[in-house]
């Protein structure tokens, strides 16, 4: 790697702060699979559509990360976090419930990081990214009758 290729501090923050993301995008799309294809009842049926959605989301969510990883000079890590199993199926919806809420809290920050560094392309990747997280958390709060 040539000098001009190494990532700036700010930018190196930036893309630990994304890898960190792509992992718990990672675990997203595993607990969606895994949780979609478990929820047992018919009061399920309608929400384990939508997790099977939110599945193919994060695996959107995933690509794009990747994607600014590398453009920032970066490489993309291959480690999802841990992923928190369940058989309750209200604990399940809780479960993905606080990782989304963990998740928009995360991307703010990395969209404030973006900023500051002048990276105003990947903010508004990651603002697109909100936007549909925000979506799955209602899904996942009308489904627990919070909303």
């Amino acid at each position: 790697m040539n000098s001009e290729n190494i990532p700036s501090p700010g930018k190196e923050s930036i893309i630990n702060g994304l890898n960190q993301d792509l992992a718990r995008e990672y675990k997203a799309i595993i607990q969606y699979v895994v949780f979609s294809s478990t929820l047992k009842g018919a009061e399920y049926g309608n929400i384990a559509e939508q997790l099977e959605k939110h599945a193919s989301d994060e695996l959107e969510h995933a690509l794009k990360v990747a994607k600014q990883i590398d453009y920032l000079g970066g490489t993309p890590t291959m480690k999802s976090e841990e992923a928190k199993p369940s058989e309750n199926p209200k604990e399940m919806l809780e479960i993905d419930l606080r990782a989304e809420q963990e998740t928009i809290r995360n991307y703010r920050e990395r969209i404030r990081q973006a900023e500051e560094a002048g990276e105003y392309a990947l903010s508004e990747v990651l603002r697109g990214i909100i936007a549909q997280e925000q979506d799955h958390e209602i899904d996942l709060k009308d489904a627990l009758g919070l909303r």
